[in-house]
């Protein structure tokens, strides 16, 4: 079984922790974290993650210009992302519908929905 490698980039320490903590005890995945887009592009690039989660607001580089990075670099651009954002009004939605991403989850989240989410957004079995 091939572990799975899963980046955080949110600027929030307790939501990087949380999402930590539950991909680790729940999944077994292995996770890093970023505390901005810009150092999320760099571990993408040193670590190749099979997935990043992505947060949408975050100062400086906010998660749609990161995204919006990751996907111009060619060995990172086919890593799937999924956004996560406190705010999922339709005129996000309708803004997230148009973007390459693997899925959106909001926050608030249960630990077990959120590997659940995940694995039904990425087509993962539960084995992966």
């Amino acid at each position: 079984m091939s572990n799975k490698r899963i980046l955080i980039i949110d600027d929030e320490p307790g939501i990087r922790q949380i999402v930590k903590i539950s991909l680790q005890a729940i999944a077994g995945w292995e996770v890093l974290l970023a505390s901005s887009g810009q150092e999320g592009l760099a571990i993408a690039q040193l670590e190749t993650p099979d997935a990043i989660i992505l947060d949408v607001m975050m100062p400086g580089m906010d998660g749609i210009e990161t995204l919006q990075r990751i996907q111009a670099i060619g060995s990172i651009a086919s890593i799937p992302v999924i956004l996560l954002t406190a705010k999922a009004q339709t005129s996000e939605q309708v803004q997230f519908s148009k973007l390459e991403i693997a899925g959106v989850i909001t926050k608030p989240f249960k630990a077990p929905d959120l590997v659940k989410q995940m694995r039904s957004l990425l087509g993962w079995h539960e084995k992966t």
